[in-house]
């Protein structure tokens, strides 16, 4: 069975720096990509970025890219999403999700698969 949990979430300024952790309940979390989602009030949810496992294989939606990193602890069984320069359009609730493979297309971290969802975490990002 799989449970994931998020945390790390809160408000910050724009410009500034939060760090997510997603904890796995797995017995081993080197065969799961897990993917980062948010979604906003009035928006549609939005793949951020995933990583693949066992390979480490990471994917970004242009909207993040160069600003978010992600990156996997598989002995800690957590996966991490370095968020900097944060703007106010990233305000949302942040989702990490276990899934066999990532899938991206057009640029977008795509939700097929990701049978295991956390609770989330909201960031919040005041001009």
């Amino acid at each position: 069975q799989m449970q994931l949990e998020e945390s790390g979430g809160g408000s910050v300024q724009s410009g500034g720096s939060l760090r997510l952790s997603c904890v796995a309940s797995a017995f081993t979390l080197d065969y799961y990509a897990i993917g980062w989602f948010r979604q906003a009030p009035g928006k549609e949810r939005e793949g951020v970025s995933c990583i693949s496992g066992p390979d480490g294989r990471t994917h970004y939606a242009d909207s993040v890219k160069g600003r978010f990193t992600i990156s996997r602890d598989n002995r800690k069984k957590t996966v991490y999403l370095q968020m900097n320069s944060l703007r106010p359009e990233d305000t949302a609730s942040y989702h990490c999700a276990a899934t066999p493979a990532c899938m991206v297309d057009g640029g977008r971290v795509s939700t097929s698969g990701m049978n295991y969802w956390g609770k989330g975490t909201l960031v919040t990002v005041s001009s």
